[in-house]
């Protein structure tokens, strides 16, 4: 219709730039129609969701800080109980250590008096057999001697009694001579 009324006589050809008043009037009321439902209806909607997306995204990094601050807090719990468990460590070793040292002196101590029991006991037992011994040889002696002193006096030494007598005096005999003896090397 633009292009019928520009070619009517008389009339001067309008610029193609500029629009008809009518046209400019009905842009204008249309553009203000759409631009107050975009500023009722999208503007508030498309707001909302950036707020909630800021939200979101403030609330991720606020939870991340939070996370992190735990992380952190928990970690240096565990270092701390790290740290104590070493320290734990160290000290029954330590306790074990002595423990180890106390058993060793006593097993040390009871291997001792094992030790001189065994001594003890080997001396009494020497003792004994010597004891003992030196009765087989004052036996054997005293037979010998009554033996002997028989073919000497030439008579028998069969009474009992006489042969004791006569054992312990040569044995009496026999120890002062020893002990003289002995007393003589001494003072040599």
């Amino acid at each position: 219709m633009l292009h019928l009324a520009s070619s009517l006589p008389g009339q001067q050809p309008q610029n193609p730039l500029v629009p008809a008043w009518p046209e400019l009037i009905i842009g204008f009321i249309t553009f203000a129609i759409v631009f107050v439902a975009l500023w009722k209806v999208l503007l508030p909607r498309a707001t909302k969701m950036l707020a909630e997306r800021s939200d979101a995204i403030e609330g991720g990094i606020e939870r991340a800080d939070a996370a992190q601050a735990e992380a952190d807090a928990t970690l240096a719990q565990y270092r701390a109980q790290l740290q104590e468990a070493r320290h734990e460590a160290a000290r029954m070793r330590e306790e074990a250590r002595e423990e180890g040292a106390r058993i060793k002196a006593e097993l040390r101590a009871e291997g001792e008096e094992q030790k001189r029991a065994i001594i003890e006991s080997g001396n009494a037992q020497v003792r004994a057999d010597r004891q003992q011994a030196f009765a087989a040889l004052q036996a054997e002696v005293g037979a010998l001697s009554v033996q002997l002193a028989g073919k000497i006096v030439g008579e028998s030494l069969e009474d009992e009694a006489r042969q004791r007598r006569i054992v312990d005096r040569f044995l009496a005999d026999l120890e002062s001579g020893s002990s003289a003896a002995s007393g003589a090397r001494a003072s040599s």
